[in-house]
């Protein structure tokens, strides 16, 4: 089937083998309960969130139909603020698409929004910071029984200034690779632009900013700072772990289900092309130490 066109002037992207007016590019605001996904990436066999998305978006507008994504998020990770962008063919009709990608999606992942976008636009390369939030929960019984699968305990007791103080020493431009799982020849180098953290009665969420992010940098983040709220390691720690080069042993992952992706920002369309031009630049500069990527 073909989805209508109601807007007099599409984007266009070009594509091997056609004319650029016959390809629009858009993209997808999307969100997603990472609990029963094997992550985002699609692996054959598997179900995962582009695999899921891209069999239904395919089906809808009759071509294969290939995801690029803001932040590949791992199995357990949720997502409120997901942004991916793909080009075809066929002809969009905004509301309509996020109506019947509603029926035709399961409940789990939603397109909660659909826009024509700039042929410049690349949901991963021209993202200029995005944002997580990691939650969890003192209460003494745990989460909530419909918070479960988004909420981690942890104990009542955690001193949550020491925490706030810890995150303060790890804001800035550094190497993050005792934070990283290690992927060869990608840099480990980041700007933690927010870290702070927001208590509402049992309910304490960190809040996690940066121009992109390492593999499982946000996790050994939380988890790093939640060892400082327990009592067992000092903030002063938390800053002598900048100075590594390789991934810390001494740094736990926290758990997945406590963390989503909440939005990622883009600049004006005037700006696209620069800014993807910067951030592959930033890409293939391999940073001593190695690292891992993953945005």
């Amino acid at each position: 089937m073909t989805v209508e066109v109601s807007m007099p002037d599409r984007a266009r992207a070009d594509a091997p083998g056609e004319p650029e007016s016959s390809r629009v590019r858009v993209r997808l605001d999307i969100a997603y309960d990472g609990t029963d996904f094997l992550g985002w990436a699609s692996q054959p066999g598997l179900r995962t969130v582009q695999g899921v998305l891209e069999d239904a978006l395919s089906k809808v507008f009759r071509e294969p139909i290939q995801l690029t994504v803001a932040g590949r998020t791992d199995a357990g990770v949720h997502a409120e603020g997901q942004v991916a962008h793909f080009d075809t063919s066929g002809e969009l009709d905004p509301g309509k698409l996020v109506h019947r990608m509603a029926r035709f999606l399961p409940k789990d992942v939603r397109i909660k929004r659909a826009a024509p976008a700039a042929p410049e636009f690349d949901a991963r390369f021209s993202a200029v910071r995005r944002h997580y939030a990691y939650r969890l929960t003192t209460a003494p019984y745990g989460a909530e029984p419909l918070h479960a699968r988004s909420v981690v305990a942890c104990r009542s007791d955690v001193d949550v200034d020491a925490m706030r103080v810890a995150s303060r020493k790890l804001l800035g431009l550094h190497n993050f690779a005792a934070f990283c799982r290690r992927r060869e020849g990608a840099t480990t180098v980041r700007e933690l632009q927010r870290f702070d953290w927001v208590r509402d009665g049992d309910l304490l969420v960190a809040y996690v900013s940066a121009d992109a992010f390492c593999w499982s940098m946000v996790r050994s983040l939380v988890g790093a700072v939640l060892a400082v709220g327990e009592g067992r390691r000092t903030p002063e720690w938390v800053s002598d772990l900048l100075r590594q080069t390789e991934r810390s042993s001494s740094v736990t992952v926290a758990p997945a289900h406590g963390l989503s992706l909440i939005g990622v920002d883009y600049p004006a369309d005037e700006e696209l092309a620069a800014r993807n031009a910067q951030t592959r630049e930033m890409r293939s500069v391999p940073v001593a130490g190695g690292g891992c990527c993953g945005d």
